[in-house]
């Protein structure tokens, strides 16, 4: 019997929960003491089943909107609706949540080091490398992995992979849900560029009400519905459709 238990990945869980303990008590103020977090939905996290989740979400900082996704999924399991008050819910994190990160990115200093081991998924992305533009072919190793993950338990995703608004959904989100079939569930996020730098560490502005809104499941027709249908629903569902930006601009 093996003494030191390990995920998929080979991340020592023990390492992973005190990590995850750690970090979580370092953040917690940011998102209620210097910030504040507005919650909706939070429920909709305890019907959820233990593995093949897929949460979508817009994005707006490197790190911040995951480490608030962390807090918000472990109060709501511990029984917490809506808020993240009394941080004694990390005392016993749930271990297998994952979140899809670009590999430049998670090997770029310390932090990102820390926070992979915490739960990423590294990809290789197929649009750019560093500040420069390309056209790559999606890895199949970095598709396998995100379905290790999925088969293990809850994966985070961005699919528009960038933290600028109103980004078209990447393909390969679509292909992810149609190969792999897991219950997908829409957040949308907001306040957390105006709180945060760019990469979600450094405190910007106190005083901002950051918001979380987590929606029931999309109804997906796995084995007959189209690629740009399914992300057209996470567009809409995840309030990034452009037509919604032009309405915003009115």
């Amino acid at each position: 019997m093996k003494l030191i238990k390990r995920n998929p990945f080979g991340h020592n869980l023990f390492l992973k929960k005190m990590l995850i303990r750690y970090m979580g008590y370092l953040t917690h103020r940011r998102h209620r003491g210097f910030n504040d977090l507005k919650i909706e939905g939070s429920e909709i996290i305890k019907s959820l089943p233990d593995k093949n989740v897929l949460f979508v979400s817009n994005h707006q900082t490197y790190y911040a909107d995951v480490v608030a996704m962390f807090h918000v999924f472990n109060a709501s399991l511990s029984g917490r609706n809506n808020s993240i008050k009394n941080v004694g819910y990390l005392w016993k994190p749930k271990l297998n949540i994952y979140y899809v990160a670009a590999r430049e990115t998670m090997k770029s200093g310390l932090l990102p080091r820390l926070l992979s081991y915490a739960g990423s998924v590294s990809i290789e992305r197929t649009w750019r490398d560093g500040q420069n533009e390309v056209n790559r072919n999606v890895k199949m190793s970095d598709i396998s992995n995100i379905g290790k993950a999925l088969k293990d338990g809850w994966v985070i995703s961005f699919p528009q992979g960038t933290t600028k608004p109103f980004y078209p959904i990447r393909k390969g989100t679509a292909h992810i849900i149609k190969r792999y079939k897991p219950k997908v569930v829409p957040i949308v996020i907001d306040g957390f560029r105006r709180s945060f730098d760019k990469r979600g560490i450094s405190i910007k502005k106190k005083g901002i009400v950051q918001s979380m809104k987590i929606k029931s499941p999309l109804k997906i027709d796995y084995e007959n519905e189209e690629i740009n249908s399914i992300i057209e629903k996470i567009q809409y569902s995840i309030e990034q459709h452009p037509s919604l930006n032009k309405v915003s601009k009115k």
